[in-house]
């Protein structure tokens, strides 16, 4: 899904070349989402999923913190900021989102190559006009923490995929990138408290389990592809428990994967944790000693089930790549 880069503003081409995607974000402020085509490349993935995350952490940066979303002397105190209804804010920024698609499409298409897929990613960022309520910038994808994810990169050893985090050592939140999902038996000792479903789902080993990712009151960021495992899950009738998967419950853990635009949903063969967290500082990756919990090798049942469950609502609510050419 690499290839050629380009980048346009309010809808025109920049002269220059495009940066990489992390740079970009990490020299502008904003809100931003990442998005990308299927069905060899004729549709947009949950296109209008994206939208809304993006006008949502546009009006939650808006009010929470402005700096990380206008650029500096830009006056975000202006009446008309304030002034604008709600639904005009989400209709701003699926406008101003089609204008540039509609140029950065035949572009895009033109020096696609051999390549079917294509990633884009929008930034809302400078004279914004529109508003809606006051919320915490934890539910908002913004530039910001590409800066802010920068040192966690260098702590990723290399042979891993995603640096996974917690915020006491046990409790596992999300990753750098993606949303982080466990397959758990039910521990018999805990309360169903959370359990969306009462409906029971059995494993290989006729045991009740449940889905735990961790909730958006943790500080995770509400993915979209989150967002629809969590109701793909609801629909046909997998329990699912919004709470943070406990490294220290692992012996319960049946399949893990984790999702993002992008990867979409992505098996987890292995996760791997410091045996003590202080050896960090003082040693290399190779001299850590670490605390291991495998899975098999390819995804599990219900991994697999949850994943055909995503294509399939992925599909009927594709949006055509060609409406951007006429």
């Amino acid at each position: 899904m690499s290839g050629s880069m380009f980048i346009f503003v309010n809808g025109v081409a920049s002269p220059t070349s495009a940066p990489p995607v992390s740079k970009l974000l990490e020299s502008h402020p904003g809100a931003y989402t990442t998005f990308r085509t299927h069905n060899d490349g004729l549709e947009f993935l949950f296109w209008e999923r994206h939208l809304r995350r993006l006008a949502n952490s546009a009006r939650i940066l808006f009010y929470s913190c402005p700096k990380l979303l206008f650029q500096s002397g830009i006056n975000s105190n202006s009446v008309a900021l304030h002034q604008m209804k709600p639904l005009e804010w989400d209709s701003f920024i699926q406008s101003s989102v089609n204008d540039s698609m509609k140029k950065a499409i035949p572009c895009a298409l033109k020096e696609r190559r051999n390549e079917t897929e294509l990633a884009f990613t929008a930034l809302v960022s400078g004279n914004l006009k529109k508003l809606i309520q006051n919320e915490k910038t934890a539910n908002a994808k913004y530039s910001n923490w590409v800066r802010m994810r920068k040192p966690l990169e260098k702590l990723r050893p290399p042979s891993a995929t995603e640096l996974l985090l917690s915020n006491d050592g046990d409790r596992i939140l999300e990753g750098c990138l993606t949303n982080f999902f466990v397959l758990c038996h039910k521990d018999s000792l805990e309360e169903d408290n959370g359990c969306t479903e009462k409906k029971l789902v059995k494993s290989k080993y006729d045991h009740s389990i449940e889905l735990q990712t961790a909730p958006i009151s943790d500080g995770v960021l509400p993915g979209v592809i989150r967002e629809v495992v969590i109701e793909v899950c609801l629909r046909i009738g997998i329990p699912i428990r919004e709470v943070a998967p406990s490294w220290s419950k692992r012996h319960l853990w049946e399949e893990a994967f984790i999702t993002n635009s992008l990867r979409v949903l992505q098996h987890v063969e292995t996760i791997r944790v410091p045996s003590s967290w202080n050896s960090l500082g003082s040693k290399t990756w190779k001299d850590v000693m670490w605390e291991e919990k495998r899975f098999e090798e390819g995804p599990g049942s219900i991994t697999v089930l949850i994943q055909e469950e995503v294509m399939r609502r992925a599909n009927l609510e594709g949006h055509p790549v060609a409406s951007f050419l006429m």
